[in-house]
């Protein structure tokens, strides 16, 4: 491997150009997902709480792909990503598609210059070049001992003619032998590690491709990032990254790092355990805003008089959001509680929204041509968790499910089986009579017999409704029920239940 440098020679007026085009004077956060799946919880999270950063901040929230484990990549796992974020409000100011001015924004296309940052750190003593054959397996193992590494006293000028020379190398971070390295983070406070516990990283790998920890750090300051996110298992890399931004001589960002998100108290969310991704969670019935506004309370609460409050849009999250309220427990995610807060968006829609939502979900489950679903969705609207909720309460509209005498019998309706098949038989006659199929005329029909025979509505509303429908719970009563029915199949219904109660 050679990267494009000519005779080592550091064109000093391109690293200043380069810093020359990073804005300063503002916020600027980014989420840098690598494309290798779907979007899992976790991952939504941290991409949330970067975006609320920004606009809470009045600044600049930035995506950017990161791609250079190749091996791992997912084909349509970026369109999976900009999807996501288009879908939970998370838009970005700079990025693949939008431009912006310290772009690329996906990290194969800036390649080179990552080969140049590695040589000005070579030449600033903070890395090394090392032509040691090691397997990426025993880097992973940490089996390595940094300390004894032969090239990391490799004279410079050696060791640059060994790579004029064609031989295979890494570059290596040059961990400082002794003391200690101390970086801050915005919830867990500062930490301090001894650096004989850290390992001489490798930054640059043999096909020129730069790791992941270096490229982030490179890309960070290059972009102008103030304040990184990420997840707390990143909290063992912070002290390298930290000594990577100063042998530079750069600004560190604020970091904040967030403790996991967990299936149960013992175990992280997975995948490969069924845990859900976000696109899972859509498929699953749940609206896109609920579980935004779910997921920003996983680690996170607001202070003062918002202390108490659960329900927020995304402008209001970005209001009221503040790094001080992520917490260092691991959070859990509780699939009642995500219900509780679907329920509550399912019911706040207006009417018009519902339906746009639940269209899919009612075509679904209800085939019968006469049933209106504009009708049927109001029935639903209030009687759901999650839009998969609703085909169980309305699929007895396609067909009449076998059910037992025993549901005619409601103690609260004082209604029997005995008492039931005069109800259906005193009802059969007045709706065969009706002329007009409309709400209106069939409620007054029941309630005005009702009245004839002198007894309770629910006398007479519960037996037909249990005709008509077979089940103990349905989304509206007997005249809902008729109605979206039609005539010809309620009166078959009814003279159903009339032969089965006889």
């Amino acid at each position: 491997m050679n990267f494009f440098w000519e005779e080592f020679t550091m064109d000093m007026a391109w690293f200043d150009e380069m810093e020359g085009r990073i804005p300063h004077g503002e916020v600027r956060t980014r989420f840098a997902p690598s494309p290798t799946g779907y979007m899992h919880v976790g991952n939504l999270r941290t991409a949330l709480y970067t975006w609320l950063i920004a606009r809470h901040g009045n600044g600049k929230f930035i995506l950017r792909i990161e791609d250079t484990d190749q091996g791992r990549l997912v084909e349509g796992a970026t369109e999976i990503i900009y999807s996501t974020l288009r879908q939970c409000g998370l838009d970005w100011d700079e990025g693949p598609d939008v431009g912006g001015p310290v772009g690329p924004y996906i990290q194969t296309q800036r390649r080179e210059l990552y080969g140049k940052y590695a040589q000005l750190l070579v030449e600033k003593g903070g890395a090394y070049y090392c032509f040691c054959e090691k397997t990426e397996s025993e880097e992973d193992a940490g089996d390595f001992d940094r300390a004894d590494d032969p090239c990391r006293d490799l004279p410079l000028e050696e060791a640059r003619a060994r790579v004029a020379a064609g031989e295979p190398y890494v570059i290596r971070q040059r961990i400082p032998r002794g003391g200690q390295t101390t970086f801050h983070d915005a919830v867990f406070g500062s930490i301090t590690v001894d650096n004989d516990t850290l390992d001489d990283q490798v930054l640059i790998k043999r096909d020129g491709l730069p790791t992941y920890n270096f490229a982030n750090v490179v890309d960070d300051h290059l972009m102008g990032i103030t304040h990184v996110v990420r997840g707390s298992e990143y909290l063992s890399s912070a002290p390298k990254y930290n000594l990577l931004y100063e042998s530079f001589g750069w600004e560190i960002p604020e970091y904040i790092h967030c403790s996991p998100v967990m299936r149960d108290a013992h175990n992280k969310m997975s995948k490969r355990h069924g845990d859900p991704s976000y696109e899972d969670l859509l498929a699953q019935g749940y609206l896109s805003p609920a579980v935004v506004n779910y997921v920003s309370l996983l680690g996170w609460a607001p202070k003062g008089e918002n202390s108490e409050r659960e329900f927020f849009t995304l402008q209001e999250l970005s209001e009221v959001f503040d790094v001080a309220g992520i917490s260092k427990s691991p959070a859990i995610f509780d699939r009642e509680k995500l219900n509780y807060f679907n329920a509550h968006y399912l019911r706040a829609m207006a009417p018009e929204e519902f339906y746009a939502v639940a269209e899919p979900y009612l075509k679904e489950a209800v085939h019968a041509p006469q049933v209106d679903l504009k009708l049927l969705a109001p029935l639903v609207q209030g009687r759901c968790d999650t839009l998969r909720d609703i085909a169980p309460q309305v699929d007895f509209l396609d067909a009449l499910p076998p059910y037992s005498n025993e549901l005619y019998c409601h103690k609260k309706m004082k209604t029997n089986e005995e008492n039931s098949l005069e109800a259906l038989n005193a009802v059969l006659p007045v709706l065969e009579g009706l002329e007009s199929w409309s709400y209106d005329a069939i409620h007054d029909a029941l309630v005005g017999l009702a009245a004839r025979l002198e007894l309770k509505n629910g006398r007479i509303m519960w037996p037909v409704r249990t005709a008509l429908s077979g089940k103990a719970v349905t989304p509206g009563g007997a005249v809902e029920l008729c109605q979206l029915l039609g005539k010809e199949e309620s009166l078959s219904r009814i003279r159903k239940g009339i032969q089965q109660l006889s």
